[in-house]
């Protein structure tokens, strides 16, 4: 796994998002992004990050930070997790993980004895021109929201 790093350009992509529309990066530029990489909708870990920033979308509003979230969940999956948590921000889903490849956040992982292929929880803040600003991967996800203001803050 070879993750993206900061000053490189983020690799522009059109995902489906959780009403079936198509969304690409690039419609952002202007914008700063944190496009975060999770597991799976609707698990205990990913739905405590995905209400932490749910609940400080007015902050980074405030701050000019869209918040696209990704996983390869099917789209119908998204849509049940953005009404069952009442998610006020666009859920993108990368069923065939090109995404996440391109991104370097999908890799061998180990789980109870077992090893696989997934997707691991890395979030990139994208700015203004699409260049990759900074690489979260050292958070707990009840700490992600605060973790990304907190850096936000210091600029």
């Amino acid at each position: 796994m070879n993750t993206l790093q900061p000053g490189v350009p983020a690799p522009d992509f059109s995902l489906q998002d959780q009403d079936g529309n198509s969304v690409s990066l690039s419609q952002f530029k202007g914008k700063k992004v944190l496009l975060y990489f999770y597991p799976k909708a609707m698990t205990p870990g990913c739905t405590v990050q995905a209400q932490g920033l749910r609940d400080v979308k007015k902050e980074l509003d405030d701050k000019n930070v869209v918040v696209l979230g990704v996983s390869i969940d099917p789209v119908k999956r998204l849509t049940k997790f953005i009404e069952r948590d009442n998610l006020n921000f666009t859920l993108l889903s990368d069923e065939d993980h090109q995404v996440a490849e391109s991104f370097g956040t999908w890799g061998e992982k180990k789980f109870m004895g077992k090893i696989y292929d997934g997707l691991h929880r890395i979030s990139f803040l994208i700015d203004e021109n699409g260049t990759i600003e900074h690489v979260f991967n050292k958070f707990k996800t009840k700490d992600h929201h605060q973790v990304v203001l907190d850096y936000l803050d210091q600029k």
